[in-house]
């Protein structure tokens, strides 16, 4: 997934619409499910972990409830197990057997291959105290960068629950229109898993924001480490090598060099040769032949993020508006806790994708109230 500069312009022309669902209720707009929440004071707001508004959500709660039902409807026991373990503590467990001197080795192994660039020591790979926990639930993960789509506690969850239905409406459009049977188990778990690292990556910090994210073969480096953990915990090399295509396709050699990166970083992150493994060809410069159509889904169905990430380029500042005309909170605090708190919980309650709309269809002056009324200045 290229945030900045890729082109799907025919993506999904037709598309599946999930309806905003943005209601007028008297005096202040409702946005979707928002009216049946209760305010919350904002002085609360400020002492909430990340846990504790997901949880709150109905939105996220909802998400997350259509990934475990989906997930259940996997046949293959091998890939449904492997994908609700990760799913319940998505720990990285890739980290267990890198310690200190291996982990300099495969630096310098990925810089020597132009995998790593401009990226120190220091900065390269998350921090984690025990490989075998997450550092946070998936449920509280952050769906994007801070400054990017589903920024707040259950983003991930929201932005997956999406892509997995777009996932699945191009497998039911494929088979009712060509009697095209793809492999319904590989779409989902390779959609589902593809961002299973964010929860490592995004982790909340003090201040109410997430970690900044490295680059790591030339894309965000959640999507290559999400690749070798799906590789690490033995998940069929079918189902990992359509998640590595999941920001980029197959269909053209330019293209493909991303998942062929993506997946040499995930095999030098582990220790193997992915040309042996039969991760790849046996050449090492391209995905196994013949090509899979499960991994042009898996990539058509992650682009979320083409209507998200403007969507929350536009609505985090008239957030920092709203937070200094009706919050207190002063133009120097608008990059600390004070401001960061109380977005995450607006955004985790409401989507940023709901309150843009709302803001497309009735304004600022209906946003604010509406952001008012899920959290209360006193």
């Amino acid at each position: 997934m290229r945030e900045q500069g890729i082109e799907r312009r025919d993506f999904l022309k037709a598309g599946v619409l999930l309806g905003a669902g943005i209601i007028a209720s008297g005096a202040i707009p409702a946005v979707g499910r928002a009216a049946s929440y209760t305010p919350v004071k904002y002085s609360d707001v400020l002492d909430m972990d990340p846990v504790t508004m997901a949880e709150s959500s109905g939105l996220v709660m909802d998400s997350w409830r259509y990934l475990t039902e989906t997930v259940a409807t996997i046949r293959n026991p091998r890939i449904r197990e492997g994908v609700q373990a990760i799913m319940n503590n998505p720990a990285p467990t890739i980290m267990e057997n890198l310690g200190s001197r291996e982990k300099k080795e495969v630096y310098e192994e990925l810089v020597a291959k132009g995998m790593v660039k401009d990226v120190a020591y220091e900065d390269f790979l998350p921090p984690v105290s025990n490989p075998s926990q997450s550092p946070q639930p998936f449920l509280s993960a952050p769906g994007s960068g801070y400054g990017s789509h589903h920024a707040y506690p259950g983003g991930v969850a929201t932005h997956t629950a999406l892509n997995v239905r777009v996932s699945l409406a191009l497998y039911e459009g494929y088979r009712d229109t060509y009697d095209y049977l793809l492999d319904r188990d590989i779409i989902i778990a390779s959609q589902v898993l593809h961002d299973l690292h964010k929860a490592w990556v995004f982790q909340w910090q003090e201040d109410g924001s997430s970690r900044t994210e490295q680059k790591l073969a030339g894309t965000g480096e959640h999507h290559p480490l999400s690749v070798a953990e799906s590789f690490h915990r033995g998940l069929p090399a079918a189902m990992c090598v359509a998640q590595a295509c999941a920001h980029d396709h197959p269909g053209f050699s330019d293209n493909e060099e991303g998942p062929v990166n993506w997946i040499t970083t995930a095999a030098t992150l582990l220790g193997k040769d992915a040309a042996k493994e039969g991760w790849l060809a046996p050449d090492g410069a391209t995905l196994p032949q013949p090509r899979p159509m499960e991994n042009f889904i898996c990539h058509l169905g992650d682009h979320d993020w083409v209507l998200s990430v403007p969507a929350a380029h536009w609505t985090i500042p008239l957030m920092k508006e709203i937070a200094v005309e009706h919050y207190g909170v002063q133009e120097s605090e608008l990059g600390g806790r004070k401001f960061n708190q109380l977005r995450n919980y607006v955004f985790s309650q409401a989507t940023i994708m709901s309150l843009y709309q709302l803001y497309v269809e009735q304004g600022k002056e209906a946003l604010a109230k509406s952001v008012l009324s899920i959290v209360t200045p006193a």
